[in-house]
This record gives structure tokens, C-alpha cells and sequence, in this order.
């Protein structure tokens, strides 16, 4: 059961992590010109500009967030469960050391993943 929650929570961290950046991307404007008032197209556009920095600047947030949450939880959860079967089979800790270590280094590859692609999102979209 518990293997099922874990595997959904990493499942659905990974769906999130891919979902945030498109969405940024995707963004979305307001048509709606004020009637009365009337803005110059250069202040428009600068308008549009900060109305997308703000959306970068929240989506890096958001999959930063993400991304080392759900790192943190899968490497806690390894940690724990390395160290539980270790103390019940002590002839078979280095085995079972080496796979943990091996499943950290790739946990923590995804985080560096996120890192990228949040330092693409500020300089590249």
C-alpha cells in the first residue's frame, strides 16, 4: 500500500515539474483596454513584460518547489528503508548501500533537471 502512495506522489511531483513550465509558457493576456484611459503602446508593452517576468519568476518557484520536495521525500523514504533492511541483514549492507546510493544519485539528477530547466524559463522564454 504504502509503495502504491509513494509511487503516485512521485508520479504526480514528475507531472507537476513538466506541467509548470508549459503553463508559464503558455501564460495567457487580458484583452480588456480600459475606456476611458488610454495607454501609450510603449507603457503597454512594458506592462507585458513585467506581467511576464512576474510569471517566470513564479513558475521557477513553483517547480523549484516541487522538484526538491518530492527529492527530498524519495531520498528520505530511501534513506529509511535502506537502513531498516540493513540493520535486518547485516551481511547484505554493502549490497543494499550501493543501491541506495545509486537510486540517491539519480533522485538528485532529476533536481538538477528542474534547476535547468528553471534557469531556462529566466533566460530563454
Amino acid at each position: 500500500m504504502m509503495k502504491r502512495i509513494w509511487s503516485l506522489f512521485a508520479v504526480l511531483a514528475l507531472l507537476c515539474a513538466l506541467t509548470i513550465p508549459a503553463l508559464a509558457a503558455a501564460g495567457g493576456t487580458a484583452d480588456a483596454e480600459p475606456a476611458v484611459q488610454t495607454v501609450s503602446e510603449e507603457e503597454l508593452a512594458r506592462s507585458e513584460e513585467n506581467t511576464t517576468k512576474v510569471r517566470k519568476i513564479w513558475a521557477v518557484a513553483a517547480l523549484i518547489g516541487v522538484a526538491c520536495f518530492g527529492g527530498a521525500l524519495g531520498m528520505a523514504h530511501s534513506v529509511a528503508k535502506a537502513a531498516n533492511n540493513m540493520a535486518e541483514q547485516p551481511e547484505a549492507a554493502g549490497q543494499i548501500r550501493t543501491s541506495m546510493m545509486m537510486g540517491l544519485v539519480f533522485i538528485e539528477t532529476v533536481i538538477i533537471y528542474a534547476l535547468i530547466i528553471a534557469i531556462l524559463i529566466i533566460f530563454v522564454l
